[in-house]
């Protein structure tokens, strides 16, 4: 497509919140208005393309919106979308509103959908990584994953607090159905005594060689991504049966994670995504997400956009050290 035909870009967000998507949206909307393109959001998702709920954008409103979290376009999962009926209805919607291209800020499936638009819609599709999980391929980093991490360090060094006074161990399960990358950061720098994650298979068999004989007048504190092989309940129960006399309680931090002011970092990381998205637009890339990797933006086509189930070498390496 002849980037000098877009004027008209829309933009939405997808899958689960993460802080960072608003700084996103300014992003985009600014650097569009520089290039005197407008921008429409679609509310909802997919969900809004389908139906066709559209708002202007004005990187004026959304200044002041960048450090909010959550997302102002709201966010849902489509089942219509995933059927060739509802993609075509979203097209007709596009044609309407005179769009020329579309940004999405969501996960593998939000990008997996646009892949399948992109059979029936001939206009380029730009990809932000907006997750809390920090599980795609293609980025070393994605939106809202350093804020998550942040709220379940702030919330476990509390927990410390009240399992120190009463001699408790604690399992707090913090989120990562997939992955266990905010189980490994936030456990690490919280010294935990344990860290449970789907990627390792031997992190349950060191976690109770250790409980096994604790009688300490120091807290115990057990990081556990809800994603793990074992379950937080069942890792309860094995724990009371190698040592049954400890008093344990457990935490479930929950959608609190998704919650909050962004951090720094990932406000920093919206806009540079954010600004990135319009640029390798106007390049004439489509079908490709942006994201940073070695602290530079790059690229990466949607069909190698998956779920990583692995956690990096140096990683697996901390989390035996620790948790030894």
């Amino acid at each position: 497509m002849n980037t000098n035909k877009i004027k008209h870009i829309g933009v939405f967000t997808s899958g689960g919140d993460s802080p960072g998507m608003n700084a996103a949206l300014y992003a985009i909307t600014k650097c569009a208005e520089v290039n005197e393109i407008k921008v429409s959001g679609f509310r909802k998702g997919y969900e809004g393309l389908i139906d066709g709920d559209l708002i202007p954008l004005k990187s004026h409103d959304l200044q002041k919106l960048v450090h909010q979290g959550g997302t102002i376009l709201k966010t849902a999962r489509s089942e219509r979308f995933m059927t060739l009926q509802g993609r075509e209805k979203a097209l007709q919607t596009l044609r309407k509103a005179h769009v020329d291209a579309l940004i999405a800020i969501g996960g593998d499936g939000t990008f997996k959908g646009l892949l399948a638009f992109s059979e029936i819609c001939d206009i380029p599709f730009i990809g932000i990584p907006g997750t809390i999980d920090n599980d795609l391929a293609g980025t070393d980093y994605t939106l809202g994953f350093d804020s998550a991490v942040n709220t379940a360090i702030e919330n476990i060094d509390k927990i410390r607090d009240t399992a120190e006074s009463h001699n408790r161990v604690f399992i707090v399960e913090v989120m990562g159905r997939d992955s266990g990358y905010i189980g490994i950061h936030s456990g690490l720098v919280v010294g935990a005594n344990g860290i449970l994650i789907p990627e390792s298979t031997q992190d349950l068999h060191l976690l109770l060689e250790k409980v096994k004989n604790y009688h300490s007048e120091d807290a115990f504190l057990i990081v556990v991504s809800e994603g793990d092989e074992t379950g937080t309940d069942l890792v309860a129960s094995k724990i009371k049966e190698v040592n049954p006399d400890i008093d344990l309680r457990i935490t479930r931090l929950g959608h609190v994670q998704r919650g909050g002011h962004p951090s720094a970092f990932d406000r920093m990381l919206g806009i540079r995504l954010g600004a990135a998205s319009i640029d390798v637009l106007l390049r004439g890339s489509e079908n490709v997400m942006v994201g940073l990797y070695n602290n530079m933006i790059c690229t990466t086509p949607f069909q190698n956009v998956v779920k990583q189930h692995h956690i990096d070498e140096e990683l697996q390496d901390l989390l035996k050290v620790f948790g030894s």
